[in-house]
Formats: structure tokens, sequence, C-alpha cells
């Protein structure tokens, strides 16, 4: 049922959304400069930076992609979440600690930023930016396909418009969230991340009551599911409806695959103090898991709901997380959800529209060794060319939320992990090796992309002895360890240069 016809849930959604847009408003106020837009003025806290990271990896990839997949494929879909309980800290420990403490000696705006003062190639540099391009675009396209998804649910625009109904609610969607991230940058981003970030980890448990009272709690889900025949109980086994190498894929690809996504790093240069990234993997990891409960709990209830005959089988599993929480959760949750949803795809957009306009009009540019001046003013143009570019992408793919989400992430991680987890960690890493993975692992990853397996990984990540170290020589890049061999998050951070 449209929340039209429900005025308690328009109202909380639109009460939510006054609010993030008075976030917009005076981000605006407080963006004067391409560091204010780029990162935030570099002036963030431990909460927000925690929260910002958390929703920049959950938004709609999760709640309304992740119970869609598992509609499809089962709880298989779950090797997707798994590794969220050590990411966090695999990702300060190995990546987040070298890149601010690299930012205090450089003016360090993005990623690439990094690759191009750690290894003084601007080749390696270069291939990084054209990565983060290729993935923004993909993973901004899944944010506008679940937001014109969520807003065709809950506002019934599929009555009215028929075939157009998705396209004309991505391109409002898209509007909107084109007007915040041109106006307030990432400023405008992280401040809403906080709020929705906070928000979701709290509404992620009341949800995900009302899917396990809904099916007669977990054992009855289960039960009901196995005894179906539109699902059985091949749906309940973890290897059950994927091949195992699909699997293996999608565990690989988000645990190891996470120290290269650019929309969760970027956030670290936005922190005050780095003395605070110890405290960051609690913060991000336990706000991971609350929100996981959404997925987990929508992704059980709605085939145990359709297996029990009160829910007509899902033409679109994507449909799954909005018809749930409209038609089994009461109406003033429902509102707080779908409005942190929204928001949650708003702030999740709004940083990849900054970082993909960063590659265009700032990496890209040094990359080629020039500089584009005004880059504020050029930086909001170059929103509108992403955002214009992810939408038709988005309108022309035509399968899942999730698997556009998991091919971006695959593509960021392919390309920049191995330059960024082991290049920043040993000082032996050569700008070859780092050259030689961003060619690698896009080139290995695009092709087998529709059928997600490790392929990617063993490929990009097998670099031959001769090509990923020599002995260091005078003239090294900077560097920001302490020594050789030093571990994750080892050693003093001392960032100095070489020769």
């Amino acid at each position: 049922m449209p929340i039209l016809d429900r005025p308690s849930i328009l109202w909380v959604v639109v009460a939510y959304l006054a609010v993030v847009i008075a976030i917009g408003w005076w981000a605006a106020r407080r963006t004067s400069n391409a560091r204010d837009f780029f990162i935030a003025g570099q002036s963030l806290g431990l909460w927000v930076t925690g929260l910002a990271t958390m929703s920049a990896a959950f938004s709609g990839f999760v709640f309304i992609g992740g119970p869609g997949l598992t509609y499809r494929m089962g709880i298989a879909s779950l090797f997707i979440a798994a590794p969220a309980g050590f990411t966090a800290g695999l990702l300060c420990w190995c990546v987040a600690k070298r890149l601010r403490l690299l930012a205090e000696v450089r003016e360090l705006y993005t990623v690439p930023d990094a690759l191009l003062a750690r290894y003084e190639s601007r080749a390696a540099a270069g291939l990084a930016a054209l990565a983060v391009l290729l993935g923004t675009v993909a993973y901004l396209g899944a944010q506008v396909q679940a937001l014109g998804i969520l807003i065709e649910a809950v506002f019934g625009t599929r009555q009215w418009l028929g075939e157009w109904s998705l396209p004309v609610a991505m391109g409002a969607g898209l509007a909107v969230i084109v007007f915040y991230s041109i106006a307030g940058g990432m400023i405008a981003g992280v401040y809403t991340d906080l709020l929705q970030g906070a928000l979701m980890a709290v509404a992620a448990v009341g949800v995900f009551f009302y899917a396990l009272r809904s099916g007669g709690g977990l054992a009855e889900i289960g039960r009901t599911i196995t005894a179906s025949e539109r699902f059985g109980a091949d749906f309940l086994d973890p290897l059950g409806g994927i091949p195992i190498f699909t699997a293996v894929g999608f565990f690989l690809t988000f645990a190891v695959g996470t120290l290269g996504q650019p929309h969760m790093l970027h956030k670290f240069y936005m922190l005050r103090d780095p003395r605070q990234l110890k405290w960051l993997p609690a913060v991000i990891a336990s706000a991971q898991s609350l929100c996981i409960l959404i997925w987990l709990g929508i992704g059980l209830a709605v085939p145990a709901l359709v297996a029990s005959g009160r829910l007509a089988p899902l033409a679109d599993p994507d449909q799954a997380a909005p018809l749930f929480i409209l038609g089994f959760v009461p109406d003033l949750l429902a509102g707080l959800v779908i409005a942190g949803i929204l928001a949650a795809i708003m702030s999740t957009a709004d940083s990849f529209l900054n970082i993909g306009a960063a590659a265009l009009i700032r990496d890209l540019p040094k990359a080629l060794g020039w500089r584009l001046p005004h880059q504020l003013r050029w930086g909001r143009v170059a929103v509108l060319a992403v955002a214009a570019t992810a939408a038709f992408f988005a309108y022309l793919y035509g399968d899942l939320i999730a698997l556009l989400g998991t091919f971006a992430f695959g593509t960021f991680g392919a390309a920049l992990t191995p330059a960024l987890a082991i290049g920043l960690n040993w000082k032996r890493v050569t700008p070859t090796a780092a050259t030689a993975s961003g060619v690698l692992g896009p080139s290995e990853h695009l092709p087998g992309a529709a059928e997600p397996s490790p392929r990617a990984w063993r490929l990009a990540l097998k670099f031959r002895a001769s090509r990923l170290f020599r002995h260091p020589l005078r003239g090294d890049p900077v560097h920001p360890t302490g020594g050789a061999g030093r571990g994750c998050g080892s050693g003093d951070g001392d960032v100095r240069r070489k020769g």
C-alpha cells in the first residue's frame, strides 16, 4: 500500500527528509573551498567518521539489495555480509592509519592522491583514477536504482506511470541527490551519514523483531521455507543456491576487497585526530553488525511469507524490503526506516559523486601532468557528469541491485587493494607492481563480473616476485611506514621521504 494512503508514515518521512535538507543547507554555508568539498575540512570526530564509513558501505546495496539477493539465492547471499565482523579492524589497521598519516604531510583528497604520493607514479595514480570512475558509475547506479525502487514502492507511481514508473522515480531521486551533493559536498554527506547511521542501527533491531514475529519465530520460518516447493531446503543451505566458487568469490571480494574501497577509505582523510583510529573498528563493526539484521530478517521473512501464501511471489526480488516494511512494520517504525534508507542512499550517492568528481577533475588531470584551476567550481560540474552517466548505466542495467554493487565492489578491490594494503605496509613494493595491479585487476575482473568468482582475485593478487619487490634504492617514493616488512598497523607511523 503506498504511503500516500498512510499519512503517519508520510509525515515521518517528510519530517526526516526536511532535517536532511537542513543539513545540506547548513553544509553549503560551511563549504568554501576544495578541501571542504572533498574531505569535509579534515575536521571530523570519532563517531561522525565511524558512522559515515559504515554508511558509505551500507546503503541501498544492503537495505534493498541484500534481502532481494537472499530471496533469489537463499542464505548463501550472506557470504557477502559474513566478513563484516573483522573487516573494520582489517581496514583501520592495514590501510586507514597509513592513509591518515600520509595526509599529515601531503595534500591528499583521494585514494589516487595517496598512490601518487606513495609511488610517485602517474601511471599508477591514473589507472587508480580510472578504476575509481568505473566503480563509481556502477556503485552509484546501484544507489539510483535502489532509490527508484523505493520511491516507486512507497508512492505507488507504477499505477500512474506504468512502465515509465521506475525511470521517472530514478530521475526524481537523482535530481535531489545532485542538488544535495553540489550544494554541500562531503560535509553534507558525512553529517547525514551520522544521523541515518545511528537511526538505522537502532531501527534495524526493530525491523528484525517484526521480521521474526511475522513468520512465527526463527524456527517456524525455517520450517515454512523448507516445506515450500518454491524455496525448499536448499534455500537454507549455505551452498545450496550457488556454486562453491561463487560463495568463495563473494567472501573474498568483501573481505580482502574492503581494503580497496575508496568511498570508505576517503572518510579516513576527514578524521581530525589520527589517534582516534584505534577506536574506529569498534564503532564501525558494531553499527554494521546491527544493520545486517535488516538483510537477515527481511531476507528470511519474505520467503516464509510467500511460502505460506501471505505475500504474493515477487516478480522483482528487490521489492522484498519495501513490501515487507510497508506491509508488516508499524507505521512509525516503517516511516523511520523508509526515511533512513532514503537518507542512506542519498549520503552514499553523495560520497560516490564526490569521489567520482574528484577522479575526473583532480586525479586524471594530475596523472596527465596538469592541474585544473577552480576545482570547487569544476567539481560541481563534474558531479553532474558523473550523475548523468550513472543514471544512464542504471537505466540500462536489468538485474539485482546487490549484483551491481558486487561488481563495483570487486572493481575497486581488484584494482586498488594490492597497491594499498601491501604497498602502504611494505616499502619494497614498486611503482611497476602498483601499475600492474591497476591493469591486471580490472582486466581480469570485468570479463568474469557476470558470474562472481575468485578468478579476479587469483590473478590480480598473483604478482611475480621479480615484479613485486626489489631492494630499496635511494630516491624511493614517500612511504608511510617506519621500515620494511612491518605488519598492518605496526610501527610509529612516521612519514618521511627517502634519499
